[in-house]
C-alpha cells in the first residue's frame, strides 16, 4: 500500500482505520463519530475504574518501532492498569500525534491496537488525531465492583506478596539492545516479545477480587512498584529476591544480571499483589485456571521507618545496605 500523507485527511484517518460496527455494548450508547461519546451508568454495586497513559517516541518505544506491536502495547498498558485494580475493561479512548497521517504506518498499528481491544472486549469509543511528534495518549473505562478493588493502600501486615509468571525479559532485550550488555540472537529474538507484547493480566486481577489486598502492575520495576503498596500501606517488606521468577533466558545470567533485571527492571506489566496466607490454596487453584505462574515472593511486615524493604538472598542473609540500595531504585521519567 502507498504511502499517504496530505490526501489523507484526519477524518479519512479515522473512518479507514478505526470506526467500525461492532457488537453492542450494554454500556456504549454511543461511540466514534460525534462530539462525545456516550456511556450508560454502572450499576449501582460498581464503580468506574479510569486510568490514563502516554507513550511518547523515544521516551516509551524505540523510534521505528514495528507498529502493530506498537498498537498492541499501547492499550496492553492501559488494560494492565485495570488489571491491577481488579477491574472489568469497558471501553477505551485514543489520542495520536502523527509526524505524517502514513497508512503503511496506520495500517498496521490499529490492527495491534484493535485486535488486542477485541480480545478483552474493550470498545473504542473516540479520541483525538493532530500532527506532531509520535505520541499516542490512551484513557481506558472499566468496572469494578465497589468495596472490592485492589488497592495500592489494603495491604496487610502478614499477606504474602506474588508475582504473576516472570519478570525481567523487557529489561534484558531492552538492555541486549542498547549493547548495555551482549545477548545471542535466538535469545534476544525470545525475550524481545515480553517487551513489544506485554500480556495484561486481566483475567488475573478478575479472579483476585475478594481474595487479594493489594495490587500493581510492573512497570517501573518490581521492587520500585512494590514499594508504592508499601508506602500507601504503612507497612514493609521482606522480599527473597532470588526466588523472583525469571525465565529461562535469563536464569541462565549472571546473578548480577538476572537480579538487576528482575528486581529493577520495568516494562513487564505483570502483576504484584499481596494476599492473606490462608489465600494460598485458592491462588494455587487461580494458577492452574488461568495456566499462569503464580510465585509467592515475600511477605508483609510491620512499618519500618528505617528500612523500607528488606532484600533477603537464597541463603537466608540481608543484603547489605549499599548492595540492596541500587536494586531499589525504580525508572522515573524526569530523572
Amino acid at each position: 500500500m502507498a504511502s499517504l500523507n496530505d490526501s489523507l485527511g484526519e477524518f479519512d484517518l479515522i473512518k479507514r482505520f478505526f470506526k467500525r460496527d461492532l457488537p453492542p455494548n450494554p454500556l456504549v450508547t454511543l461511540g466514534i463519530g460525534d462530539d462525545c461519546a456516550l456511556l450508560e451508568n454502572l450499576p449501582s454495586t460498581s464503580n468506574w475504574a479510569i486510568s490514563t497513559d502516554m507513550l511518547v517516541e523515544g521516551r516509551h518505544f524505540l523510534a521505528h518501532a514495528d507498529p502493530y506491536f506498537l498498537g498492541h502495547k499501547c492499550l496492553a498498558v492501559n488494560l494492565s492498569d485495570l488489571a491491577a485494580m481488579g477491574a472489568k475493561p469497558i471501553g477505551f479512548t485514543l489520542s495520536l500525534a502523527l509526524p505524517h497521517a502514513n497508512a503503511d504506518w496506520l495500517e498496521p498499528f490499529s490492527k495491534g491496537l484493535l485486535s488486542l481491544a477485541d480480545e478483552h472486549h474493550c470498545t473504542l469509543i473516540g479520541g483525538d488525531t493532530t500532527a506532531g511528534p509520535l505520541t499516542i495518549n490512551i484513557t481506558i473505562f472499566g468496572e469494578v465492583p465497589k468495596e472490592k478493588a485492589l488497592k495500592r493502600s489494603n495491604a496487610k501486615i502478614g499477606d504474602d506478596i506474588w508475582v504473576s509468571h516472570t519478570v525481567g525479559d523487557a529489561r534484558l532485550a531492552l538492555g541486549a539492545l542498547r549493547q548495555e550488555w551482549a545477548l545471542p540472537s535466538e535469545e534476544l529474538a525470545l525475550v524481545t516479545p515480553r517487551m513489544h507484547a506485554p500480556t495484561p493480566r486481566v483475567a488475573l486481577g478478575q479472579h483476585l477480587l475478594g481474595h487479594a489486598h493489594a495490587a500493581i502492575d510492573i512497570s517501573d520495576g518490581l521492587l520500585g512498584d512494590l514499594a508504592h503498596i508499601l508506602k500507601q500501606s504503612n507497612v514493609s517488606a521482606d522480599i527473597n529476591i532470588d526466588d523472583v521468577p525469571a525465565s529461562e533466558t535469563l536464569q541462565s545470567k549472571s546473578v548480577e544480571l538476572k537480579r538487576l533485571c528482575t528486581l529493577m527492571g520495568g516494562d513487564d506489566y505483570e502483576l504484584c499483589f499481596t494476599a492473606p496466607s490462608y489465600e494460598a490454596s485458592y491462588i494455587s487453584q487461580v494458577s492452574e485456571k488461568l495456566n499462569l505462574k503464580l510465585t509467592q515472593i515475600g511477605k508483609v511486615t510491620e512499618a519500618n521507618a528505617n528500612q523500607l524493604i528488606r532484600l533477603i538472598d537464597q541463603e537466608g542473609q540481608q543484603l547489605p545496605p549499599n548492595l540492596a540500595s541500587q536494586y531499589l531504585k525504580s525508572f522515573d521519567h524526569f530523572k
